[in-house]
């Protein structure tokens, strides 16, 4: 029997070119492909290049000089300095940030009246840009300008003008304003935690302290891993709050190891070579500790 008109249309389909589907997922990917190679890998070779070379910031005579530059590096009188302190910083900040943003998921986690305000208080100060928010500290912490500057002056404070001063005034910074932020991820954690499991641990007479041991630290693992590979990586890379705030002072007890690599480039020795190097020292550094934290946080099963 013969298709009707409508019948033999919808049969019949329009052949698909072969390259169509592969063409489609390379045009799909080339914006992110443009962007990463734009972005990361040519900074990479040029750094490396860099680390590798007599690179003068300005004029000179450009030249191979691969292994000086990592032994120019590691011999800075600030350097091991620095990489102290930078790991002194990273320590505290990464145990008050997970711990109280834990803390936070589970105040805000409940069912409360007060629940939404509560969300948005925390989280508002990660709204604000991390330069923005030292500059409103570093207005706050002046002796001469700053609302306490009366008190400060009455009772001798100086947020700024001593080591220990200097180091937890800018911690105190940085935990503002990132505290909601990992509030948020230890909740979007936490929600994804199925409700049958705390409701057969209720069941089987499971305290609070039990079932926050072991049901949701073992089930927030994989948060963990994130956030603390999150928190350890931008405190290692901390500049802009110690550069605003300090300026790596007083006599130089709060330089990280970035703000080292900024002074060697455009400070000083205004040497890219050398900047190079210890840019390529702190890449290799931080793929080691990603690599161990990862590991570190894998199930038993899988490791």
């Amino acid at each position: 029997m013969a298709l009707s008109p409508p019948l033999r249309r919808l049969r019949v389909r329009p052949a698909r070119s072969a390259l169509g589907g592969p063409l489609q997922g390379w045009l799909y990917a080339a914006p992110t492909a443009l962007f990463v190679i734009a972005l990361f890998l040519i900074p990479l070779v040029l750094v490396l290049q860099m680390s590798g070379s007599d690179w003068p910031l300005l004029r000179g005579n450009m030249g191979p000089n691969f292994p000086e530059n990592y032994v120019d590096a590691v011999n800075l009188r600030l350097f091991w300095d620095a990489i102290g302190f930078t790991l002194l910083y990273t320590a505290i900040t990464t145990v008050l940030l997970l711990g109280l943003g834990l803390g936070l998921a589970l105040l805000v986690q409940e069912s409360t009246a007060w629940k939404g305000f509560l969300r948005t208080a925390f989280l508002l100060p990660s709204a604000l840009g991390l330069a923005s928010a030292s500059l409103l500290f570093y207005v706050l912490y002046s002796p001469f300008a700053g609302p306490f500057a009366d008190l400060m002056a009455s009772w001798g404070i100086t947020f700024l003008g001593t080591p220990e001063g200097a180091l937890w005034s800018t911690v105190f910074l940085v935990v503002w304003r990132y505290a909601g932020f990992y509030m948020l991820l230890m909740l979007v954690g936490l929600q994804g935690i199925p409700d049958d499991v705390f409701e057969a641990a209720r069941i089987d007479g499971a305290s609070r302290w039990q079932t926050f041991r072991h049901i949701t630290m073992p089930l927030l693992r994989p948060t963990f891993a994130l956030t603390t590979v999150m928190c350890v990586t931008g405190s290692l890379l901390a500049f802009d709050q110690f550069y605003i705030l300090t300026k790596g002072g007083p006599d130089n007890s709060t330089m990280t190891i970035v703000q080292l690599i900024y002074n060697v480039a455009f400070q000083g020795q205004n040497s890219l070579g050398i900047a190079g190097a210890l840019s390529v020292i702190v890449l290799a550094a931080l793929i080691v500790i990603n690599v161990v934290q990862l590991r570190a946080f894998r199930k038993p099963e899988e490791a």
